[in-house]
């Protein structure tokens, strides 16, 4: 693999400095997505929050509360829960 030249080095480096920020809006995006979706692609929807979850680090347990609940309302909640952390 080629090396990277300083500029690029520094745009991977802001890019994972700042994935929580871009993996929360996102989830703030999902929730509106989860809110207008049905049948296979709300199905969709959560494989790609289940994600994204899992990826802000929140634990499994509740994950799967919310999936199993199926509640766009509640994962509103988590999400501004979320931001005021951040």
């Amino acid at each position: 693999m080629a090396e990277l030249s300083k500029y690029q080095q520094s745009i991977v480096k802001n890019y994972y400095a700042n994935l929580d920020t871009a993996l929360l809006q996102r989830l703030g995006e999902q929730v509106t997505d989860l809110y207008l979706a049905e049948g296979k692609k709300r199905d969709k929807v959560w494989a790609s929050v289940v994600t994204s979850l899992t990826k802000l680090g929140v634990p499994k347990s509740r994950i799967d509360q919310l999936h199993k609940s199926d509640d766009a309302r509640k994962l509103a909640t988590l999400v501004q829960e979320l931001l005021a952390k951040d």
